[in-house]
């Protein structure tokens, strides 16, 4: 956020005054001894004004501020050299006014190192050509110094309020953010708590009905409700509730069944993630026979979201054809570790147009 006056009431003073200056520039014309040094000096002027107001962007570029400042340092050399100290006016003394309204402006865009040299420049040459004096009182260079301060004040106020602002806005969205990770905490909890709630509850009742002497079928199911309340923790972005049914289905069988999610699909839209998640359901659907089912996530940046792996062995030969060990051995035990593989997945992360 920035702290600025409208720019369309900003730039319109700025052009109005440049303007104004331009006027008793021209009515000067009568009053000088040689009327080409003004005419150059109010070109000059009306192009450094022009850059120096209507470029756009907050700070001035320092081609810009170099232009600018160089026209401050050539109108009071080129002007007072046409004009009769003795009845010197407002409208013959013009460019003193013009250089402090070109310095104020560089002030407000930004160059005030600029803006200090050439209002410097133009006290020390006024001092210098008309005398403490006049130059004090009635030729406008105490005017041009005060709007210098004045616009220089004015910057850096802004350019505090500005970076007050910002730390404001910072902090506050920060402490939005914050609120929302409390509120997704609470949320997860909550819908965690819910979701074994619902799956425990009826066993608890029953535990509590029987004072705890289950049938071993009770005692089976106590289990498998366990490893579910586990699923949810260590495999949360493989379950939907087909997911969880084929799981339990795949428990209840006697099958071993393993989810494992190490954050793989962190980054899928809900489309993509509801595809998975039909995939493994049928994957699982089809791993009936197996003893052994690992459902693990793949790291970001493969193709491949999921991989499904149901075998017909013991847990330990399980594992270990499930990370490819022992597939190099002699024909007929490859023969019969191929005969134990019941399914074999890879879910692509995104799918395909052949999938389609």
């Amino acid at each position: 956020m920035r702290v600025s006056l409208p720019a369309g009431i900003a730039i319109g003073l700025a052009a109005l005054f440049s303007l104004f200056h331009l006027v008793l520039a021209l009515a000067s014309l009568p009053r000088v001894s040689d009327i080409g040094p003004v005419l150059a000096c109010m070109a000059l002027y009306a192009a450094a004004s022009a850059v120096a107001i209507f470029l756009p962007g907050r700070t001035l570029p320092v081609w810009a501020a170099c232009f600018s400042l160089a026209t401050a340092l050539v109108m009071p050399v080129i002007e007072a050299p046409v004009i009769d100290l003795g009845s010197a006016s407002t409208s013959t003394t013009w460019w003193v006014a013009a250089v402090g309204t070109l310095m104020t402006v560089l002030s407000v865009r930004g160059r005030r190192a600029f803006a200090w040299v050439g209002v410097g420049f133009l006290a020390v040459f006024v001092v210098a050509w008309a005398g403490p004096g006049p130059a004090l009182s009635s030729l406008g260079v105490v005017g041009s110094l005060s709007w210098v301060a004045i616009a220089t004040g004015f910057a850096v106020a802004m350019d505090r309020a500005t970076r007050v602002t910002r730390d404001f806005v910072r902090a506050e969205q920060e402490t939005a953010d914050w609120q929302a990770a409390q509120d997704a905490h609470v949320f997860e909890r909550q819908f965690r708590l819910s979701q074994t709630t619902r799956m425990a509850l009826p066993m608890l009742e029953r535990v509590i009905e029987t004072g705890g002497d289950l049938t071993p079928d009770e005692r089976d199911e106590c289990l498998h409700l366990e490893q579910a309340i586990r699923d949810e923790i260590r495999g949360r972005s493989l379950l939907s509730d087909d997911v969880r049914d084929e799981v339990m289905r795949l428990r209840r069988r006697g099958a071993t069944v393993q989810l494992h999610d190490d954050g793989g699909l962190d980054d899928l839209e809900i489309d993509d993630l509801r595809r998975v998640h039909a995939r493994i359901a049928e994957a699982l659907r089809q791993a009936r026979e197996a003893d052994n089912v690992i459902v693990r996530t793949v790291a970001e940046g493969s193709d491949a979201a999921v991989s499904v792996v149901g075998l017909r062995l013991d847990t330990a030969a399980s594992e270990s054809a499930a990370l490819g060990t022992g597939l190099d051995d002699e024909d007929d035990e490859d023969e019969d570790e191929d005969d134990s593989v019941v399914v074999w997945l890879e879910i692509p992360r995104h799918e395909t147009l052949d999938q389609r």
